[in-house]
């Protein structure tokens, strides 16, 4: 794989959507999370982003996955076994190779958190080619397709879950670049140390900071541990009120909450004038509209 750094940005310059609706993982309240089948139906479902998260296999590729390793609710085994909440963090995919990654399927076990999510047998797939069948389905549909892609990482998991962060953030805009999809394409991250990395190489990159609603730190003091001001601002839904509005207008952030589910709440959001929003259920989108 040719080094990132060698690689000339793209000029081209996209507008974001004037509202941009976000299929959180693709659709997972409808599909298999982080799947390319829950990336078409987003897209018919006619999002405007694909929101999805990316972790690195043992061999070194970036891999859609919300979780370091196979999740207990919604992995089957290569042997048909369903994992205990005791086994799956021994299913570490940073310590596996992707050719065995591919042979655990992750969508026929019924998800006990979205009883309306279809089941169809899935594995994990690649980054590059989530995209490749997502611009190939948008395309058809005479459709244009913007990607939200989350890094994975946290200090404490560096060359245990992951590699060190600017390897990581590395693989992924290696990918990015060479999918042609880098002007429309978002990068966010919880954590500080992945955007800064991004933002290093690629400084071109739209970057989104990701806020836990748990965090009880001030805006400011968000933005001081970044270290400058991204474009996008994207904290739990719970945190959106009119002074955090107001604060990030100020500085010219967009502000994308996540992850909103009900119809009401979409509804309260947009009339208090954020920028878009991240949902796990993109069908609410045409009540919204």
């Amino acid at each position: 794989m040719v080094s990132c750094k060698t690689i000339k940005q793209p000029e081209k310059t996209v507008t974001m959507p004037a509202f941009d609706k976000q299929g959180h993982r693709g659709s997972r309240g409808l599909m298999p999370e982080n799947t390319i089948p829950a990336m078409l139906k987003a897209i018919d479902l006619n999002v405007t982003t694909l929101e999805l998260d990316v972790v690195i296999s043992g061999d070194g590729k970036v891999v859609v996955s919300h979780d370091p390793h196979f999740h207990e609710n919604i992995t089957t085994t290569p042997e048909g076994n369903h994992l205990t909440r005791t086994d799956a963090p021994s299913r570490l995919l940073y310590k596996m190779t992707y050719d065995s990654i591919k042979k655990y399927d992750v969508g026929i076990l019924p998800h006990p958190d979205f009883p309306r999510q279809q089941k169809i047998r899935v594995h994990k797939p690649l980054l590059a080619d989530l995209i490749k069948a997502s611009e190939d389905h948008a395309r058809s549909n005479g459709k244009t397709m913007f990607y939200n892609i989350e890094i994975k990482s946290k200090p404490e998991n560096d060359g245990i879950k992951h590699p060190p962060v600017q390897e990581f953030a590395d693989k992924v805009s290696d990918v990015i670049i060479q999918s042609g999809i880098h002007s429309r394409t978002t990068v966010q991250s919880f954590d500080p140390r992945a955007l800064q990395a991004v933002r290093k190489t690629h400084p071109n990159t739209i970057l989104s900071l990701l806020i836990e609603n748990t965090d009880k730190r001030s805006l400011d003091e968000q933005l001081r541990e970044l270290g400058f001001i991204p474009q996008v601002y994207s904290p739990h839904f719970l945190l959106v009120n009119n002074e955090l509005l107001a604060a990030c207008r100020q500085k010219n952030m967009k502000v994308i909450p996540w992850t909103v589910n009900t119809i009401e709440v979409m509804k309260l959001l947009k009339e208090m004038g954020v920028d878009g929003i991240i949902t796990d259920y993109p069908d609410l989108f045409a009540q919204l509209d």
